[in-house]
């Protein structure tokens, strides 16, 4: 959510920072034992996996450590899926399978959180834009700096002392790395008064102890559980080193596990009991602001899912480590969210209650609709990567949401804050692009239960995109400065051209760019961009390319049967009624002028600089009345907001890579097959 980083210098001066710090720790990473890295055919001497397999270092270490084997390989596959990500730490500041972390390089990823560019994410036209200094993120991070790092980012540390081995070769080698991981889980073992058990089960605690370097109490047992979920049901891949490594399976481990937290009628967190969650609110009070005007924040008190159907979850990142992000919740100036994620264990912290409004997407209308979770990580840094055990907690919420709420799982319902658009044709530029490229849907779908899957035969209408996440590398730019490449990495992302050919030009988004000039392969620029999920409708096939209809336009993109990026699918979608050469798109679902009450503000349907033509198609998701939430004032008891209420009737289309509203009286309904 907070910021989509626009500004190259300020990219700039945060990467040279955290390769500063990367420098400092692995300063003799050509001579020290290093996993292959950039190329097939480089690799360190004690790190050849020709001397000793992965699946080897493994057993090696839980033999010295006299850790149970299953339960190393389980910790780390909860950490890192046993990547070594090329050296490259994670957005927590995390180093190799064991996810050991450095505090020093956890603190230069923190260095531009915050709502830092122009939306407003409160995204309501009739109220002054709430957006946050530049100043607060940074105020944030220099107070986080001053502190000594928490626990959970000085795991590294530890392990050195345990281990006796120096931190770089914690950082650069594989075998150390994992040896490093074993010392603190037998430690926590030690500490807790557990013999260094052959059994698994007796290692529970040890385990739900581990994300915080071991030596604190075990308040991990959301991300234990699903270690243990994993020894039980076993797990086998190719690493990113090109290595197989296998857990087997153990149906019938149990372990016992601690008490847990109180339950939501004692006034905890609106969490699933299978994760981690703590109640860490957001301020409501009113304040005077710089102006010297009586204002409130964060968020505005409802009465969800009575006064309102929620119909929407918005997955953000955080553009800043955890512990920054709970500072700027707390501040009533600033703006909101329902839940924060933290990359190295899954724990959750919910800040707005569900009932209420809070202040996230740059769109009221969705605002008023929807969940917002904000997760630890940074967009323009794809080789800061993701764990497991955030990607497993974020979708356990999220399946909780989606029964406790009704909503449906799939991508017209579940959007990334990419995704939500502009409420107006003066916004679309300014919208944020979190999560971005590199957040793997297929993946997080998977783990919903809701995988992306063939829905029709070969020549259906309509396509699902979904590219394999790993070897699909389209090139972007901007990660560090304007123009120059990021680091290859994998994407959810495909890449659209006004041809079959890639070397034509992109498609061209006049939203955001209106002087008609091309898209560009920018890490930031969504302008001819489809993502892992979103359905289009097909307007045409050339070999092994796949045109869909997008932004009004033939957007074509790179399909081989041998590496498919689409699966064929089924669904409804809309087209321009007879007689009409064009229709207008919307950004929000507002009801028509005769439903607003005389004291209610009446709220402009202002379309969008996109048009649907006659002939094309676009896939149809929800299907609403227009409703518009109007809740301007301080409001502690929920009882002066109103909900307007119309006649007018919308779908929601996968216009482009944002999704739109039409009405429904502009459209004709096709079941594509």
């Amino acid at each position: 959510m907070p910021g989509s980083f626009r500004d190259p210098n300020r990219r700039t001066a945060r990467r040279t920072a955290r390769r500063t710090a990367r420098s400092a720790a692995v300063g003799v990473a050509t001579a020290a034992l290093m996993v292959p890295l950039l190329s097939a055919g480089t690799h360190a001497a004690a790190d050849q996996p020709g001397e000793t397999s992965l699946q080897g270092r493994f057993a090696d270490a839980a033999e010295r450590y006299r850790v149970p084997e299953s339960v190393l390989l389980g910790v780390s596959y909860l950490q890192s899926r046993w990547d070594a990500h090329q050296g490259a730490p994670s957005v927590s500041g995390g180093y190799g399978p064991m996810h050991l972390t450095d505090a020093r390089t956890a603190l230069a990823h923190s260095g531009s959180a915050g709502h830092e560019d122009t939306e407003d994410a409160r995204g309501d036209t009739r109220r002054a834009a709430r957006t946050a200094a530049p100043s607060k993120a940074a105020k944030a991070l220099e107070a986080l700096q001053e502190k000594s790092p928490p626990a959970r980012l000085r795991t590294l540390e530890r392990a050195a002392e345990l281990t006796g081995r120096p931190r770089a070769e914690l950082r650069s080698s594989v075998g150390a790395n994992v040896a490093g991981g074993a010392a603190l889980l037998a430690a926590a073992q030690k500490r807790l008064g557990h013999p260094l058990s052959a059994d698994p089960a007796d290692w529970y605690e040890a385990v739900a102890a581990f994300p915080g370097g071991g030596q604190g109490r075990p308040t991990a047992t959301g991300f234990a559980d699903e270690v243990y979920d994993v020894l039980r049901k076993g797990e086998r891949r190719v690493t990113d080193t090109g290595e197989a490594v296998t857990l087997k399976s153990s149906p019938k481990l149990r372990a016992e596990r601690p008490a847990t937290r109180a339950p939501e009628a004692d006034g905890g967190a609106e969490c699933p009991r299978t994760v981690d969650c703590e109640w860490y609110p957001a301020p409501y009070e009113q304040f005077t602001n710089d102006q010297g005007q009586l204002d409130y924040g964060n968020h505005d008190r409802t009465r969800r899912p009575a006064s309102q159907k929620i119909d929407y979850i918005v997955v953000h990142d955080t553009e800043g480590s955890y512990e920054t992000t709970l500072k700027l919740i707390k501040d009533p100036d600033y703006v909101s969210w329902n839940y924060t994620l933290r990359s190295s264990d899954g724990h959750v912290a919910q800040h707005v209650r569900n009932k209420d409004a809070a202040w996230h997407a740059g769109n009221w209308y969705v605002n008023s609709k929807s969940i917002g979770l904000e997760h630890e990580g940074f967009l323009t840094d794809p080789d800061a990567w993701y764990t497991e055990a955030m990607y497993r907690s974020s979708a356990r919420l999220v399946r909780y949401l989606s029964d406790r709420y009704g909503i449906p799982l799939d991508r017209q319902h579940v959007l990334g804050h990419d995704n939500v658009p502009g409420t107006t044709a003066s916004t679309v530029a300014g919208m944020h692009t979190d999560p971005g490229p590199y957040w793997d849907w297929q993946r997080y779908f998977k783990l919903l239960g809701k995988p992306f899957t063939p829905g029709a035969g070969k020549g259906s209408g309509v396509v699902t995109i979904r590219p394999g996440y790993e070897k699909n590398k389209p090139v972007f730019t901007g990660c560090e400065s304007a123009g120059k490449p990021c680091p290859a990495h994998g994407s959810a992302a495909v890449r659209l051209h006004t041809a079959p050919d890639a070397s034509s030009p992109l498609v061209k988004d006049v939203g955001l760019r209106p002087d008609a000039g091309p898209s560009t392969t920018g890490v930031n620029d969504t302008g001819a961009r489809a993502t892992t999920g979103q359905q289009y409708a097909v307007a045409g096939r050339e070999g092994e390319w796949t045109a869909i209809w997008y932004l009004g336009q033939k957007a074509w993109f790179h399909n081989p049967s041998s590496q498919p990026a689409a699966v064929p699918a089924k669904g409804v979608t809309i087209t321009p009624k007879a007689g009409h050469a064009e229709i207008p798109v919307y950004g929000r679902a507002y009801p028509e002028k005769a439903a607003y009450p005389a004291n209610v503000p009446v709220q402009a349907l202002s379309p969008l600089p996109y048009k649907v033509l006659a002939g094309q198609r676009y896939v149809a998701g929800l299907r609403t009345k227009g409703e518009y939430l109007y809740a301007v004032d301080f409001d502690p008891d929920a009882r002066n907001f109103q909900v307007v209420r119309g006649k007018q009737t919308y779908y929601q289309i996968q216009l482009g890579h944002r999704v739109a509203f039409v009405r429904a009286e502009d459209v004709r309904v096709i079941s594509s097959r």
